[in-house]
């Protein structure tokens, strides 16, 4: 066994696969090869590299790591999650017709809206509800875009379902995977086409870099990404694909913990008089815990639940933690608040995709459990009084 080998565990191919020690030097990290263009040989004749924009040796060392990672045969890195998420679009054609969860990310329905310009079509469907899903259908539909757990609902799509679904009547399935990572849940293995990613968030887990990732196995599809990737040129930096490969390297350990503290969090949540309601896939009373035990390995580190007094408290509330730090994005060591519908989903405001505005989205970080919940209680109390 080789230790990028897939019989290698999760944990050695996160810091080993596509990461051999330089052969020049013998640098046990990858370098970071901040340039541009390379010397030929002769005319054509070069050793793999010729331009940045369509391949560069640290960006190499992060599609094979990711794609090792999420079972796959072949891995593209983007500038952005959101700069993947167009690539996979640019592959449909005017006519087709896409089905989305209904709590999708906001910049993925707002992407959308853009592709209805150029021909796509949409229908936002809750992805839980099989019967409509099966209504949704359409005799023009290419792709169902399936992200689980939803940001910020939490909700629970049966990727194995959606995905044969999806087969039977000719299409493809897409999974988001940003917030479940492949520790917790690789899509590949449960019959999805490719998986996205925005590797801002766990997989990078400092929130200093911003990223996106495809991986599938299709060769001809990866093929046709990798024209996109080139030709379009939202491709990511070699500082940025290093940045995401020291954040990958522990992602398993980080993972644990984020999971632990957020289990502790919702079980506080769940027992305060200020909450209406705790949305968290590890709670037994969640509508998709039972799905969610069979596919993940664990339920991750995002908790959303609704203040019992409303918009107004839940929006003070947000300005009121100390430790929680007020702001976008989630998936950093960093515990995060913010309020989604003001915030994140904004864009989706008075359309049918709009957020509760009593919801509270948490990313909870690593930090001392007990600092964490001291923290949300003294905010809850303020809200409540």
């Amino acid at each position: 066994m080789t230790p990028e080998s897939d019989s290698a565990g999760f944990e050695t191919r996160a810091i080993h696969a596509g990461q051999e020690p330089d052969p020049l030097t013998g640098a046990v990290v990858p370098p970071i090869y901040q340039v541009s263009t390379y010397a030929q040989e002769a005319v054509g004749a070069h050793r793999g590299y010729e331009y940045s924009r369509t391949a560069n040796p640290t960006r190499t060392a992060l599609e094979r790591c990711l794609a090792s990672l999420e079972s796959a045969d072949h891995g593209l890195a983007f500038a952005s999650g959101m700069a993947a998420e167009d690539a996979l679009l640019r592959l449909l054609r005017p006519g087709d017709h896409v089905v989305l969860p209904t709590d999708a990310y906001g910049g993925t329905h707002r992407l959308a809206r853009m592709y209805e310009n150029a021909g796509l079509a949409f229908t936002a469907v809750d992805l839980v509800d099989t019967s409509a899903l099966n209504g949704a259908w359409r005799d023009n539909t290419r792709l169902i875009w399936v992200e689980t757990p939803t940001n910020p609902m939490l909700a629970i799509g049966d990727i194995a379902a959606v995905a044969a679904f999806a087969h039977e009547r000719g299409a493809w399935c897409v999974v988001d995977n940003t917030f479940a990572t492949p520790y917790l849940q690789r899509p590949l293995e449960l019959g999805a086409d490719a998986v996205v990613h925005s590797t801002t968030k766990y997989l990078g887990g400092h929130s200093d870099v911003l990223g996106g990732f495809v991986a599938l196995d299709d060769p001809e599809r990866a093929d046709a990404l990798a024209f996109v990737q080139n030709a379009a040129g939202a491709v990511p930096g070699p500082f940025d694909c290093f940045l995401v490969l020291r954040g990958i390297r522990t992602l398993a350990v980080r993972m644990e913990r984020h999971c632990r503290n957020a289990r502790l969090v919702a079980a506080m949540l769940a027992e305060h008089p200020a909450v209406a309601r705790v949305l968290y896939p590890g709670l037994p009373g969640h509508p998709g815990h039972e799905v969610a035990s069979r596919q993940m390995s664990d339920f991750g580190g995002m908790v959303s639940f609704t203040v019992a007094a409303g918009e107004a408290a839940a929006v003070e509330l947000v300005a009121r933690t100390r430790v929680f730090t007020l702001a976008e994005s989630l998936g950093g060591v960093e515990s995060l608040v913010e309020h989604p519908a003001r915030m994140t989903h904004a864009s989706v405001a008075g359309t049918p995709q709009a957020v509760d505005p009593s919801l509270v989205r948490l990313s909870v970080g690593i930090e001392a459990v007990d600092d964490l919940l001291d923290d949300l209680g003294q905010a809850l109390d303020g809200a409540r009084a």
